[in-house]
């Protein structure tokens, strides 16, 4: 099975709304036939205190730098509206198309 990734925005954003992007995102992916690999790191290795614990200075960084990793096992990567404005989004559609992965942009 082909799999994707899906990269949002969240800055600004309310939790409800992160929700529900993904959920609209994902349903696309699924109505094309993808398996949808996790991008949304929320298990306690992740928290705020594991990480400051583990030395993580820049967390954004760490978050991206799995999210790069998870692009690895996939085929192709969404991209949810308003990823041209946010910088782990910009750094993800660059890897993406350097990679050669299909490119979905949300409609």
């Amino acid at each position: 099975m082909m799999k994707a990734m899906l990269t949002q925005p969240m800055a600004g954003k309310t939790d409800e709304e992160i929700i529900a992007t993904r959920e609209k995102a994902i349903k696309a992916l699924q109505e094309k036939g993808y398996e949808i690999v996790n991008t949304l790191f929320t298990d306690e290795w992740y928290s705020q205190e594991k990480m400051q614990e583990r030395g993580v200075v820049q967390i954004p960084l760490c978050f991206l730098a799995k999210s790069l990793e998870n692009m690895s096992l996939c085929h192709a990567a969404y991209f949810c509206k308003g990823w041209e404005n946010a910088r782990g989004c910009r750094i993800e559609h660059d890897a993406a198309v350097a990679y050669g992965l299909d490119v979905i942009y949300e409609e």
